[in-house]
């Protein structure tokens, strides 16, 4: 495998009407010798709020390329944890084995590569009455394997960028700016 230094992806797939279960992952790829291996190994230690673990399909099965996530939101509770280190953990570890099985890794690249992964999980998941779990998957694992497909291939590219650079927007900043 040629030398793979830091690739970034991206995704956010959309919940299910009523639910809070939108899918944002963010995440960084590389070589386990460069700056996103030191990244994934200075994250072993906790941070308040922020958990910190391995990303596994199940007990005993942690996924290759090795990954590591954390969120963006800050942990409040003992529900939102089950579901962080559950579904989310999950769906994510899924979409990775099946994103290896697909040939979107390099087929030599699982013990040289390593992935950082941020990923959003509402709070209000955690209390929601009518929580969907099925939702919540679907929008962690097609995001998961968008955001992989993206840092694999590099995009959006730079003519990609340029070319909708005044057709999109920021959904913050639509009636915004005009």
């Amino acid at each position: 495998m040629s030398k793979f230094v830091f690739r970034t992806g991206e995704a956010t797939v959309l919940a299910a009407k009523g639910q809070y279960t939108d899918a944002m992952p963010e995440i960084l790829i590389g070589s386990v010798d460069g700056p996103v291996g030191v990244g994934f190994a200075s994250m072993l230690g906790q941070v308040q709020g922020h958990t910190r673990m391995f990303v596994i399909r199940d007990l005993n099965q942690l996924v290759r390329p090795a990954t590591i996530m954390t969120t963006k939101a800050t942990i409040e509770s003992a529900a939102y944890v089950g579901l962080l280190g559950g579904v989310v953990q999950g769906a994510l570890g899924d979409a990775i084995v099946d994103s290896l099985a697909e040939g979107v890794f390099p087929g030599d690249a699982t013990e040289e590569l390593c992935m950082i992964a941020t990923v959003w999980l509402d709070p209000r998941c955690a209390t929601h009455a009518e929580l969907d779990k099925r939702d919540l998957y679907r929008t962690n694992y097609e995001a998961m394997k968008l955001a992989i497909s993206r840092a694999m291939r590099g995009e959006p590219t730079r003519e990609q960028l340029i070319a909708n650079r005044q057709t999109i927007q920021h959904y913050a900043l639509k009636g915004v700016l005009g």
